[in-house]
C-alpha cells in the first residue's frame, strides 16, 4: 500500500506559478511510476504529466507542455509538479497518482494509488 498526500494548491493570478508536491509513504518510493491527474468542476480527471521511476523519462498532455514540469526526489519520496504561466482553465483538483509500472500511461486505469487531491484556483 502506498500512502500519497498532494500540497501546494491555492489561489493564483493567471501568468502565475504554483509547485504541488506529492509526499509518498508505505512502500518503496523509486518502484512506481508517477502522474499527476486534474479533475475541474462537472469534468472528468484527466492526465496531466508523468515520470518514469528513475525520472528520466516524463511526458505531458499538450495543453501543458512547456508550462508545467514535472520531477521526482526519490530520496525525499517526493514527486512534483511546477506550474508557470497559468490560466484559468487550470483551474482544477490536481491529484497525484502512483503506478506499478515504470512508463504509466495516461490511463486513469493504469494508476494504482492516489491522493486525495489539492485545489488549484486560477483567476483572470
Amino acid at each position: 500500500q502506498v500512502q500519497l498526500v498532494e500540497s501546494g494548491g491555492g489561489l493564483v493570478q493567471a501568468g502565475g506559478s504554483l509547485r504541488l508536491s506529492c509526499a509518498a509513504s508505505g512502500r518503496t518510493f523509486s518502484n512506481y511510476g508517477m502522474g499527476w491527474f486534474r479533475q475541474a468542476p462537472g469534468k472528468e480527471r484527466q492526465f496531466v504529466a508523468r515520470i518514469s521511476r528513475s525520472g528520466s523519462s516524463t511526458y505531458y498532455t499538450n495543453s501543458v507542455k512547456g508550462r508545467f514540469t514535472i520531477s521526482r526526489d526519490n530520496a525525499k519520496n517526493t514527486v512534483y509538479l511546477q506550474m508557470n504561466s497559468l490560466k484559468p482553465e487550470d483551474t482544477a483538483v490536481y491529484y497525484c497518482a502512483a503506478a506499478n509500472t515504470n512508463y504509466p500511461d495516461s490511463n486513469l486505469n493504469s494508476y494504482n494509488y492516489w491522493g486525495q487531491g489539492t485545489q488549484v484556483t486560477v483567476s483572470s
